[in-house]
């Protein structure tokens, strides 16, 4: 059957993406790069993995990909956020499922591969994949992404996720407490736990600590999956990001 995909490329309800409204377009997911959709690339990579099955796209009006994507692709409406959205598409697809989004414009194959495996290796019910600070210097040294520092290492976010096993509904249900709270900090620190935001500030917290923490709350195992890729962590977001991944692109080796 493969490995089933979920595909977020919907925009949040009365806040246009500034990056679709600066180029006169609906959605950011058909933003052209080099000439080609963003969404149209991360789909490439992601048929290009051999385990990948069944591929979904979370998108409001699935008729602004139309001639984009392939007639195979399956659409989801999105739900009241992003992890209500994750949710319905766990319940119509199950798990594994793999969760990326459409502006993941450099996207490889390769990256796919070593997230999936390290996350069946770790024997965990979710994982994340992140880049650490010395690997994303070392390959977008030009780049500005969000850091998450803590005792063990700064690293940035991905934009992969892997819900492995049922128990994963666990974490979405915290993720869904977080985003419904996430603008008062004070009931969101109550959940995670004063003690760990101590931690945090006090720069003693590592990435064992905060899995460990998540899991107690969930009752799932999760993993952070540190990729050798510091690409990886680059998504377009802004006007820079595009005009770095356009510049990577350009200069790509053909093929």
């Amino acid at each position: 059957m493969g490995l089933n995909v979920l595909i977020l490329a919907g925009s949040r309800p009365g806040r246009p993406d500034p990056m679709a409204q600066a180029a006169g377009i609906s959605h950011k997911a058909i933003l052209p790069v080099c000439g080609v959709p963003m969404i149209s690339r991360v789909i490439k990579a992601l048929q290009a993995v051999e385990t990948i099955g069944r591929i979904a796209i979370c998108i409001e009006k699935p008729d602004v990909l139309d001639g984009v994507v392939p007639e195979s692709v399956t659409f989801i409406p999105p739900a009241a956020g992003p992890s209500a959205s994750v949710l319905k598409a766990l319940d119509m697809l199950g798990t594994p499922l793999l969760v990326t989004t459409a502006d993941h414009a450099l996207l490889e194959p390769e990256w796919v591969r070593a997230f999936v495996r390290a996350a069946q290796d770790s024997g965990c019910d979710v994982a994340a994949g992140i880049a650490m600070e010395p690997q994303i210097l070392r390959d977008v040294p030009d780049t500005k992404r969000t850091m998450i520092r803590l005792a063990d290492g700064a690293f940035s976010g991905c934009n992969m996720f892997l819900f492995r096993t049922p128990a994963a509904h666990g974490v979405i249900r915290l993720w869904q407490k977080l985003e419904a709270d996430r603008k008062n900090p004070l009931k969101m620190a109550r959940i995670l736990g004063f003690g760990i935001l101590l931690r945090f500030v006090l720069r003693r917290l590592t990435r064992a600590d905060v899995c460990r923490r998540i899991g107690r709350l969930s009752g799932a195992r999760v993993a952070l999956i540190p990729l050798p890729f510091g690409r990886a962590a680059v998504d377009v977001d802004k006007p820079a990001d595009l005009e770095l991944v356009t510049r990577l692109l350009s200069t790509a080796p053909a093929g």
